[in-house]
């Protein structure tokens, strides 16, 4: 990568990964999950997931590329570490105080990848990239929100 616009690019491509691989594992954690506030949270973010990957394609249609993703050894490690917890756990309000944790694991990746996009994306005098990113970011940061807000409600204080 020789300048900021080529690793905006790569960082896009890992995004465009980490957000396909979050798709196909959200139903998955979405059956583990005993509660039914935390059920439907990650039902809810599976369609926010699924426009963000649209809203990912726009950018990369906007700079005349085809939308491709490259590998995300990051976005696979804290995938996997949320399996091994809905595998291993052994009772559900730990389960779902785990995957709590994991999802939020998940979102905090995508918050820093979000903010540098749209920070390089300023500096590169790319509006469009700018405007659909900053989307992404704000429900990334409500998804966030919404996940502390159950932990803490009363799933943390059922699993202890």
């Amino acid at each position: 990568m020789k300048n900021l616009e080529q690793l905006f690019k790569h960082f896009l491509r890992d995004i465009y990964y980490a957000e396909k691989q979050v798709l196909k594992t959200l139903p998955k954690m979405a059956r583990k999950a005993s509660s039914p506030e935390l059920r439907e949270a990650f039902e809810h973010h599976h369609e926010e997931t699924q426009g963000q990957i649209e809203r990912l394609e726009k950018v990369f249609e906007s700079l005349d590329l085809k939308p491709r993703g490259v590998t995300c050894e990051a976005i696979e490690g804290i995938l996997e570490e949320g399996k091994e917890i809905m595998e291993e756990a052994e009772d559900d309000q730990t389960r779902d105080a785990g995957m709590i944790a994991a999802a939020q694991a998940v979102e905090h990746y995508e918050l820093t990848r979000y903010g540098t996009l749209i920070a390089w994306a300023r500096s590169l005098g790319m509006d469009e990239a700018v405007t659909l990113l900053e989307k992404t970011l704000d429900e990334e940061y409500e998804a966030d929100r919404k996940l502390s807000d159950l932990g803490e409600g009363n799933l943390n204080k059922k699993a202890a």
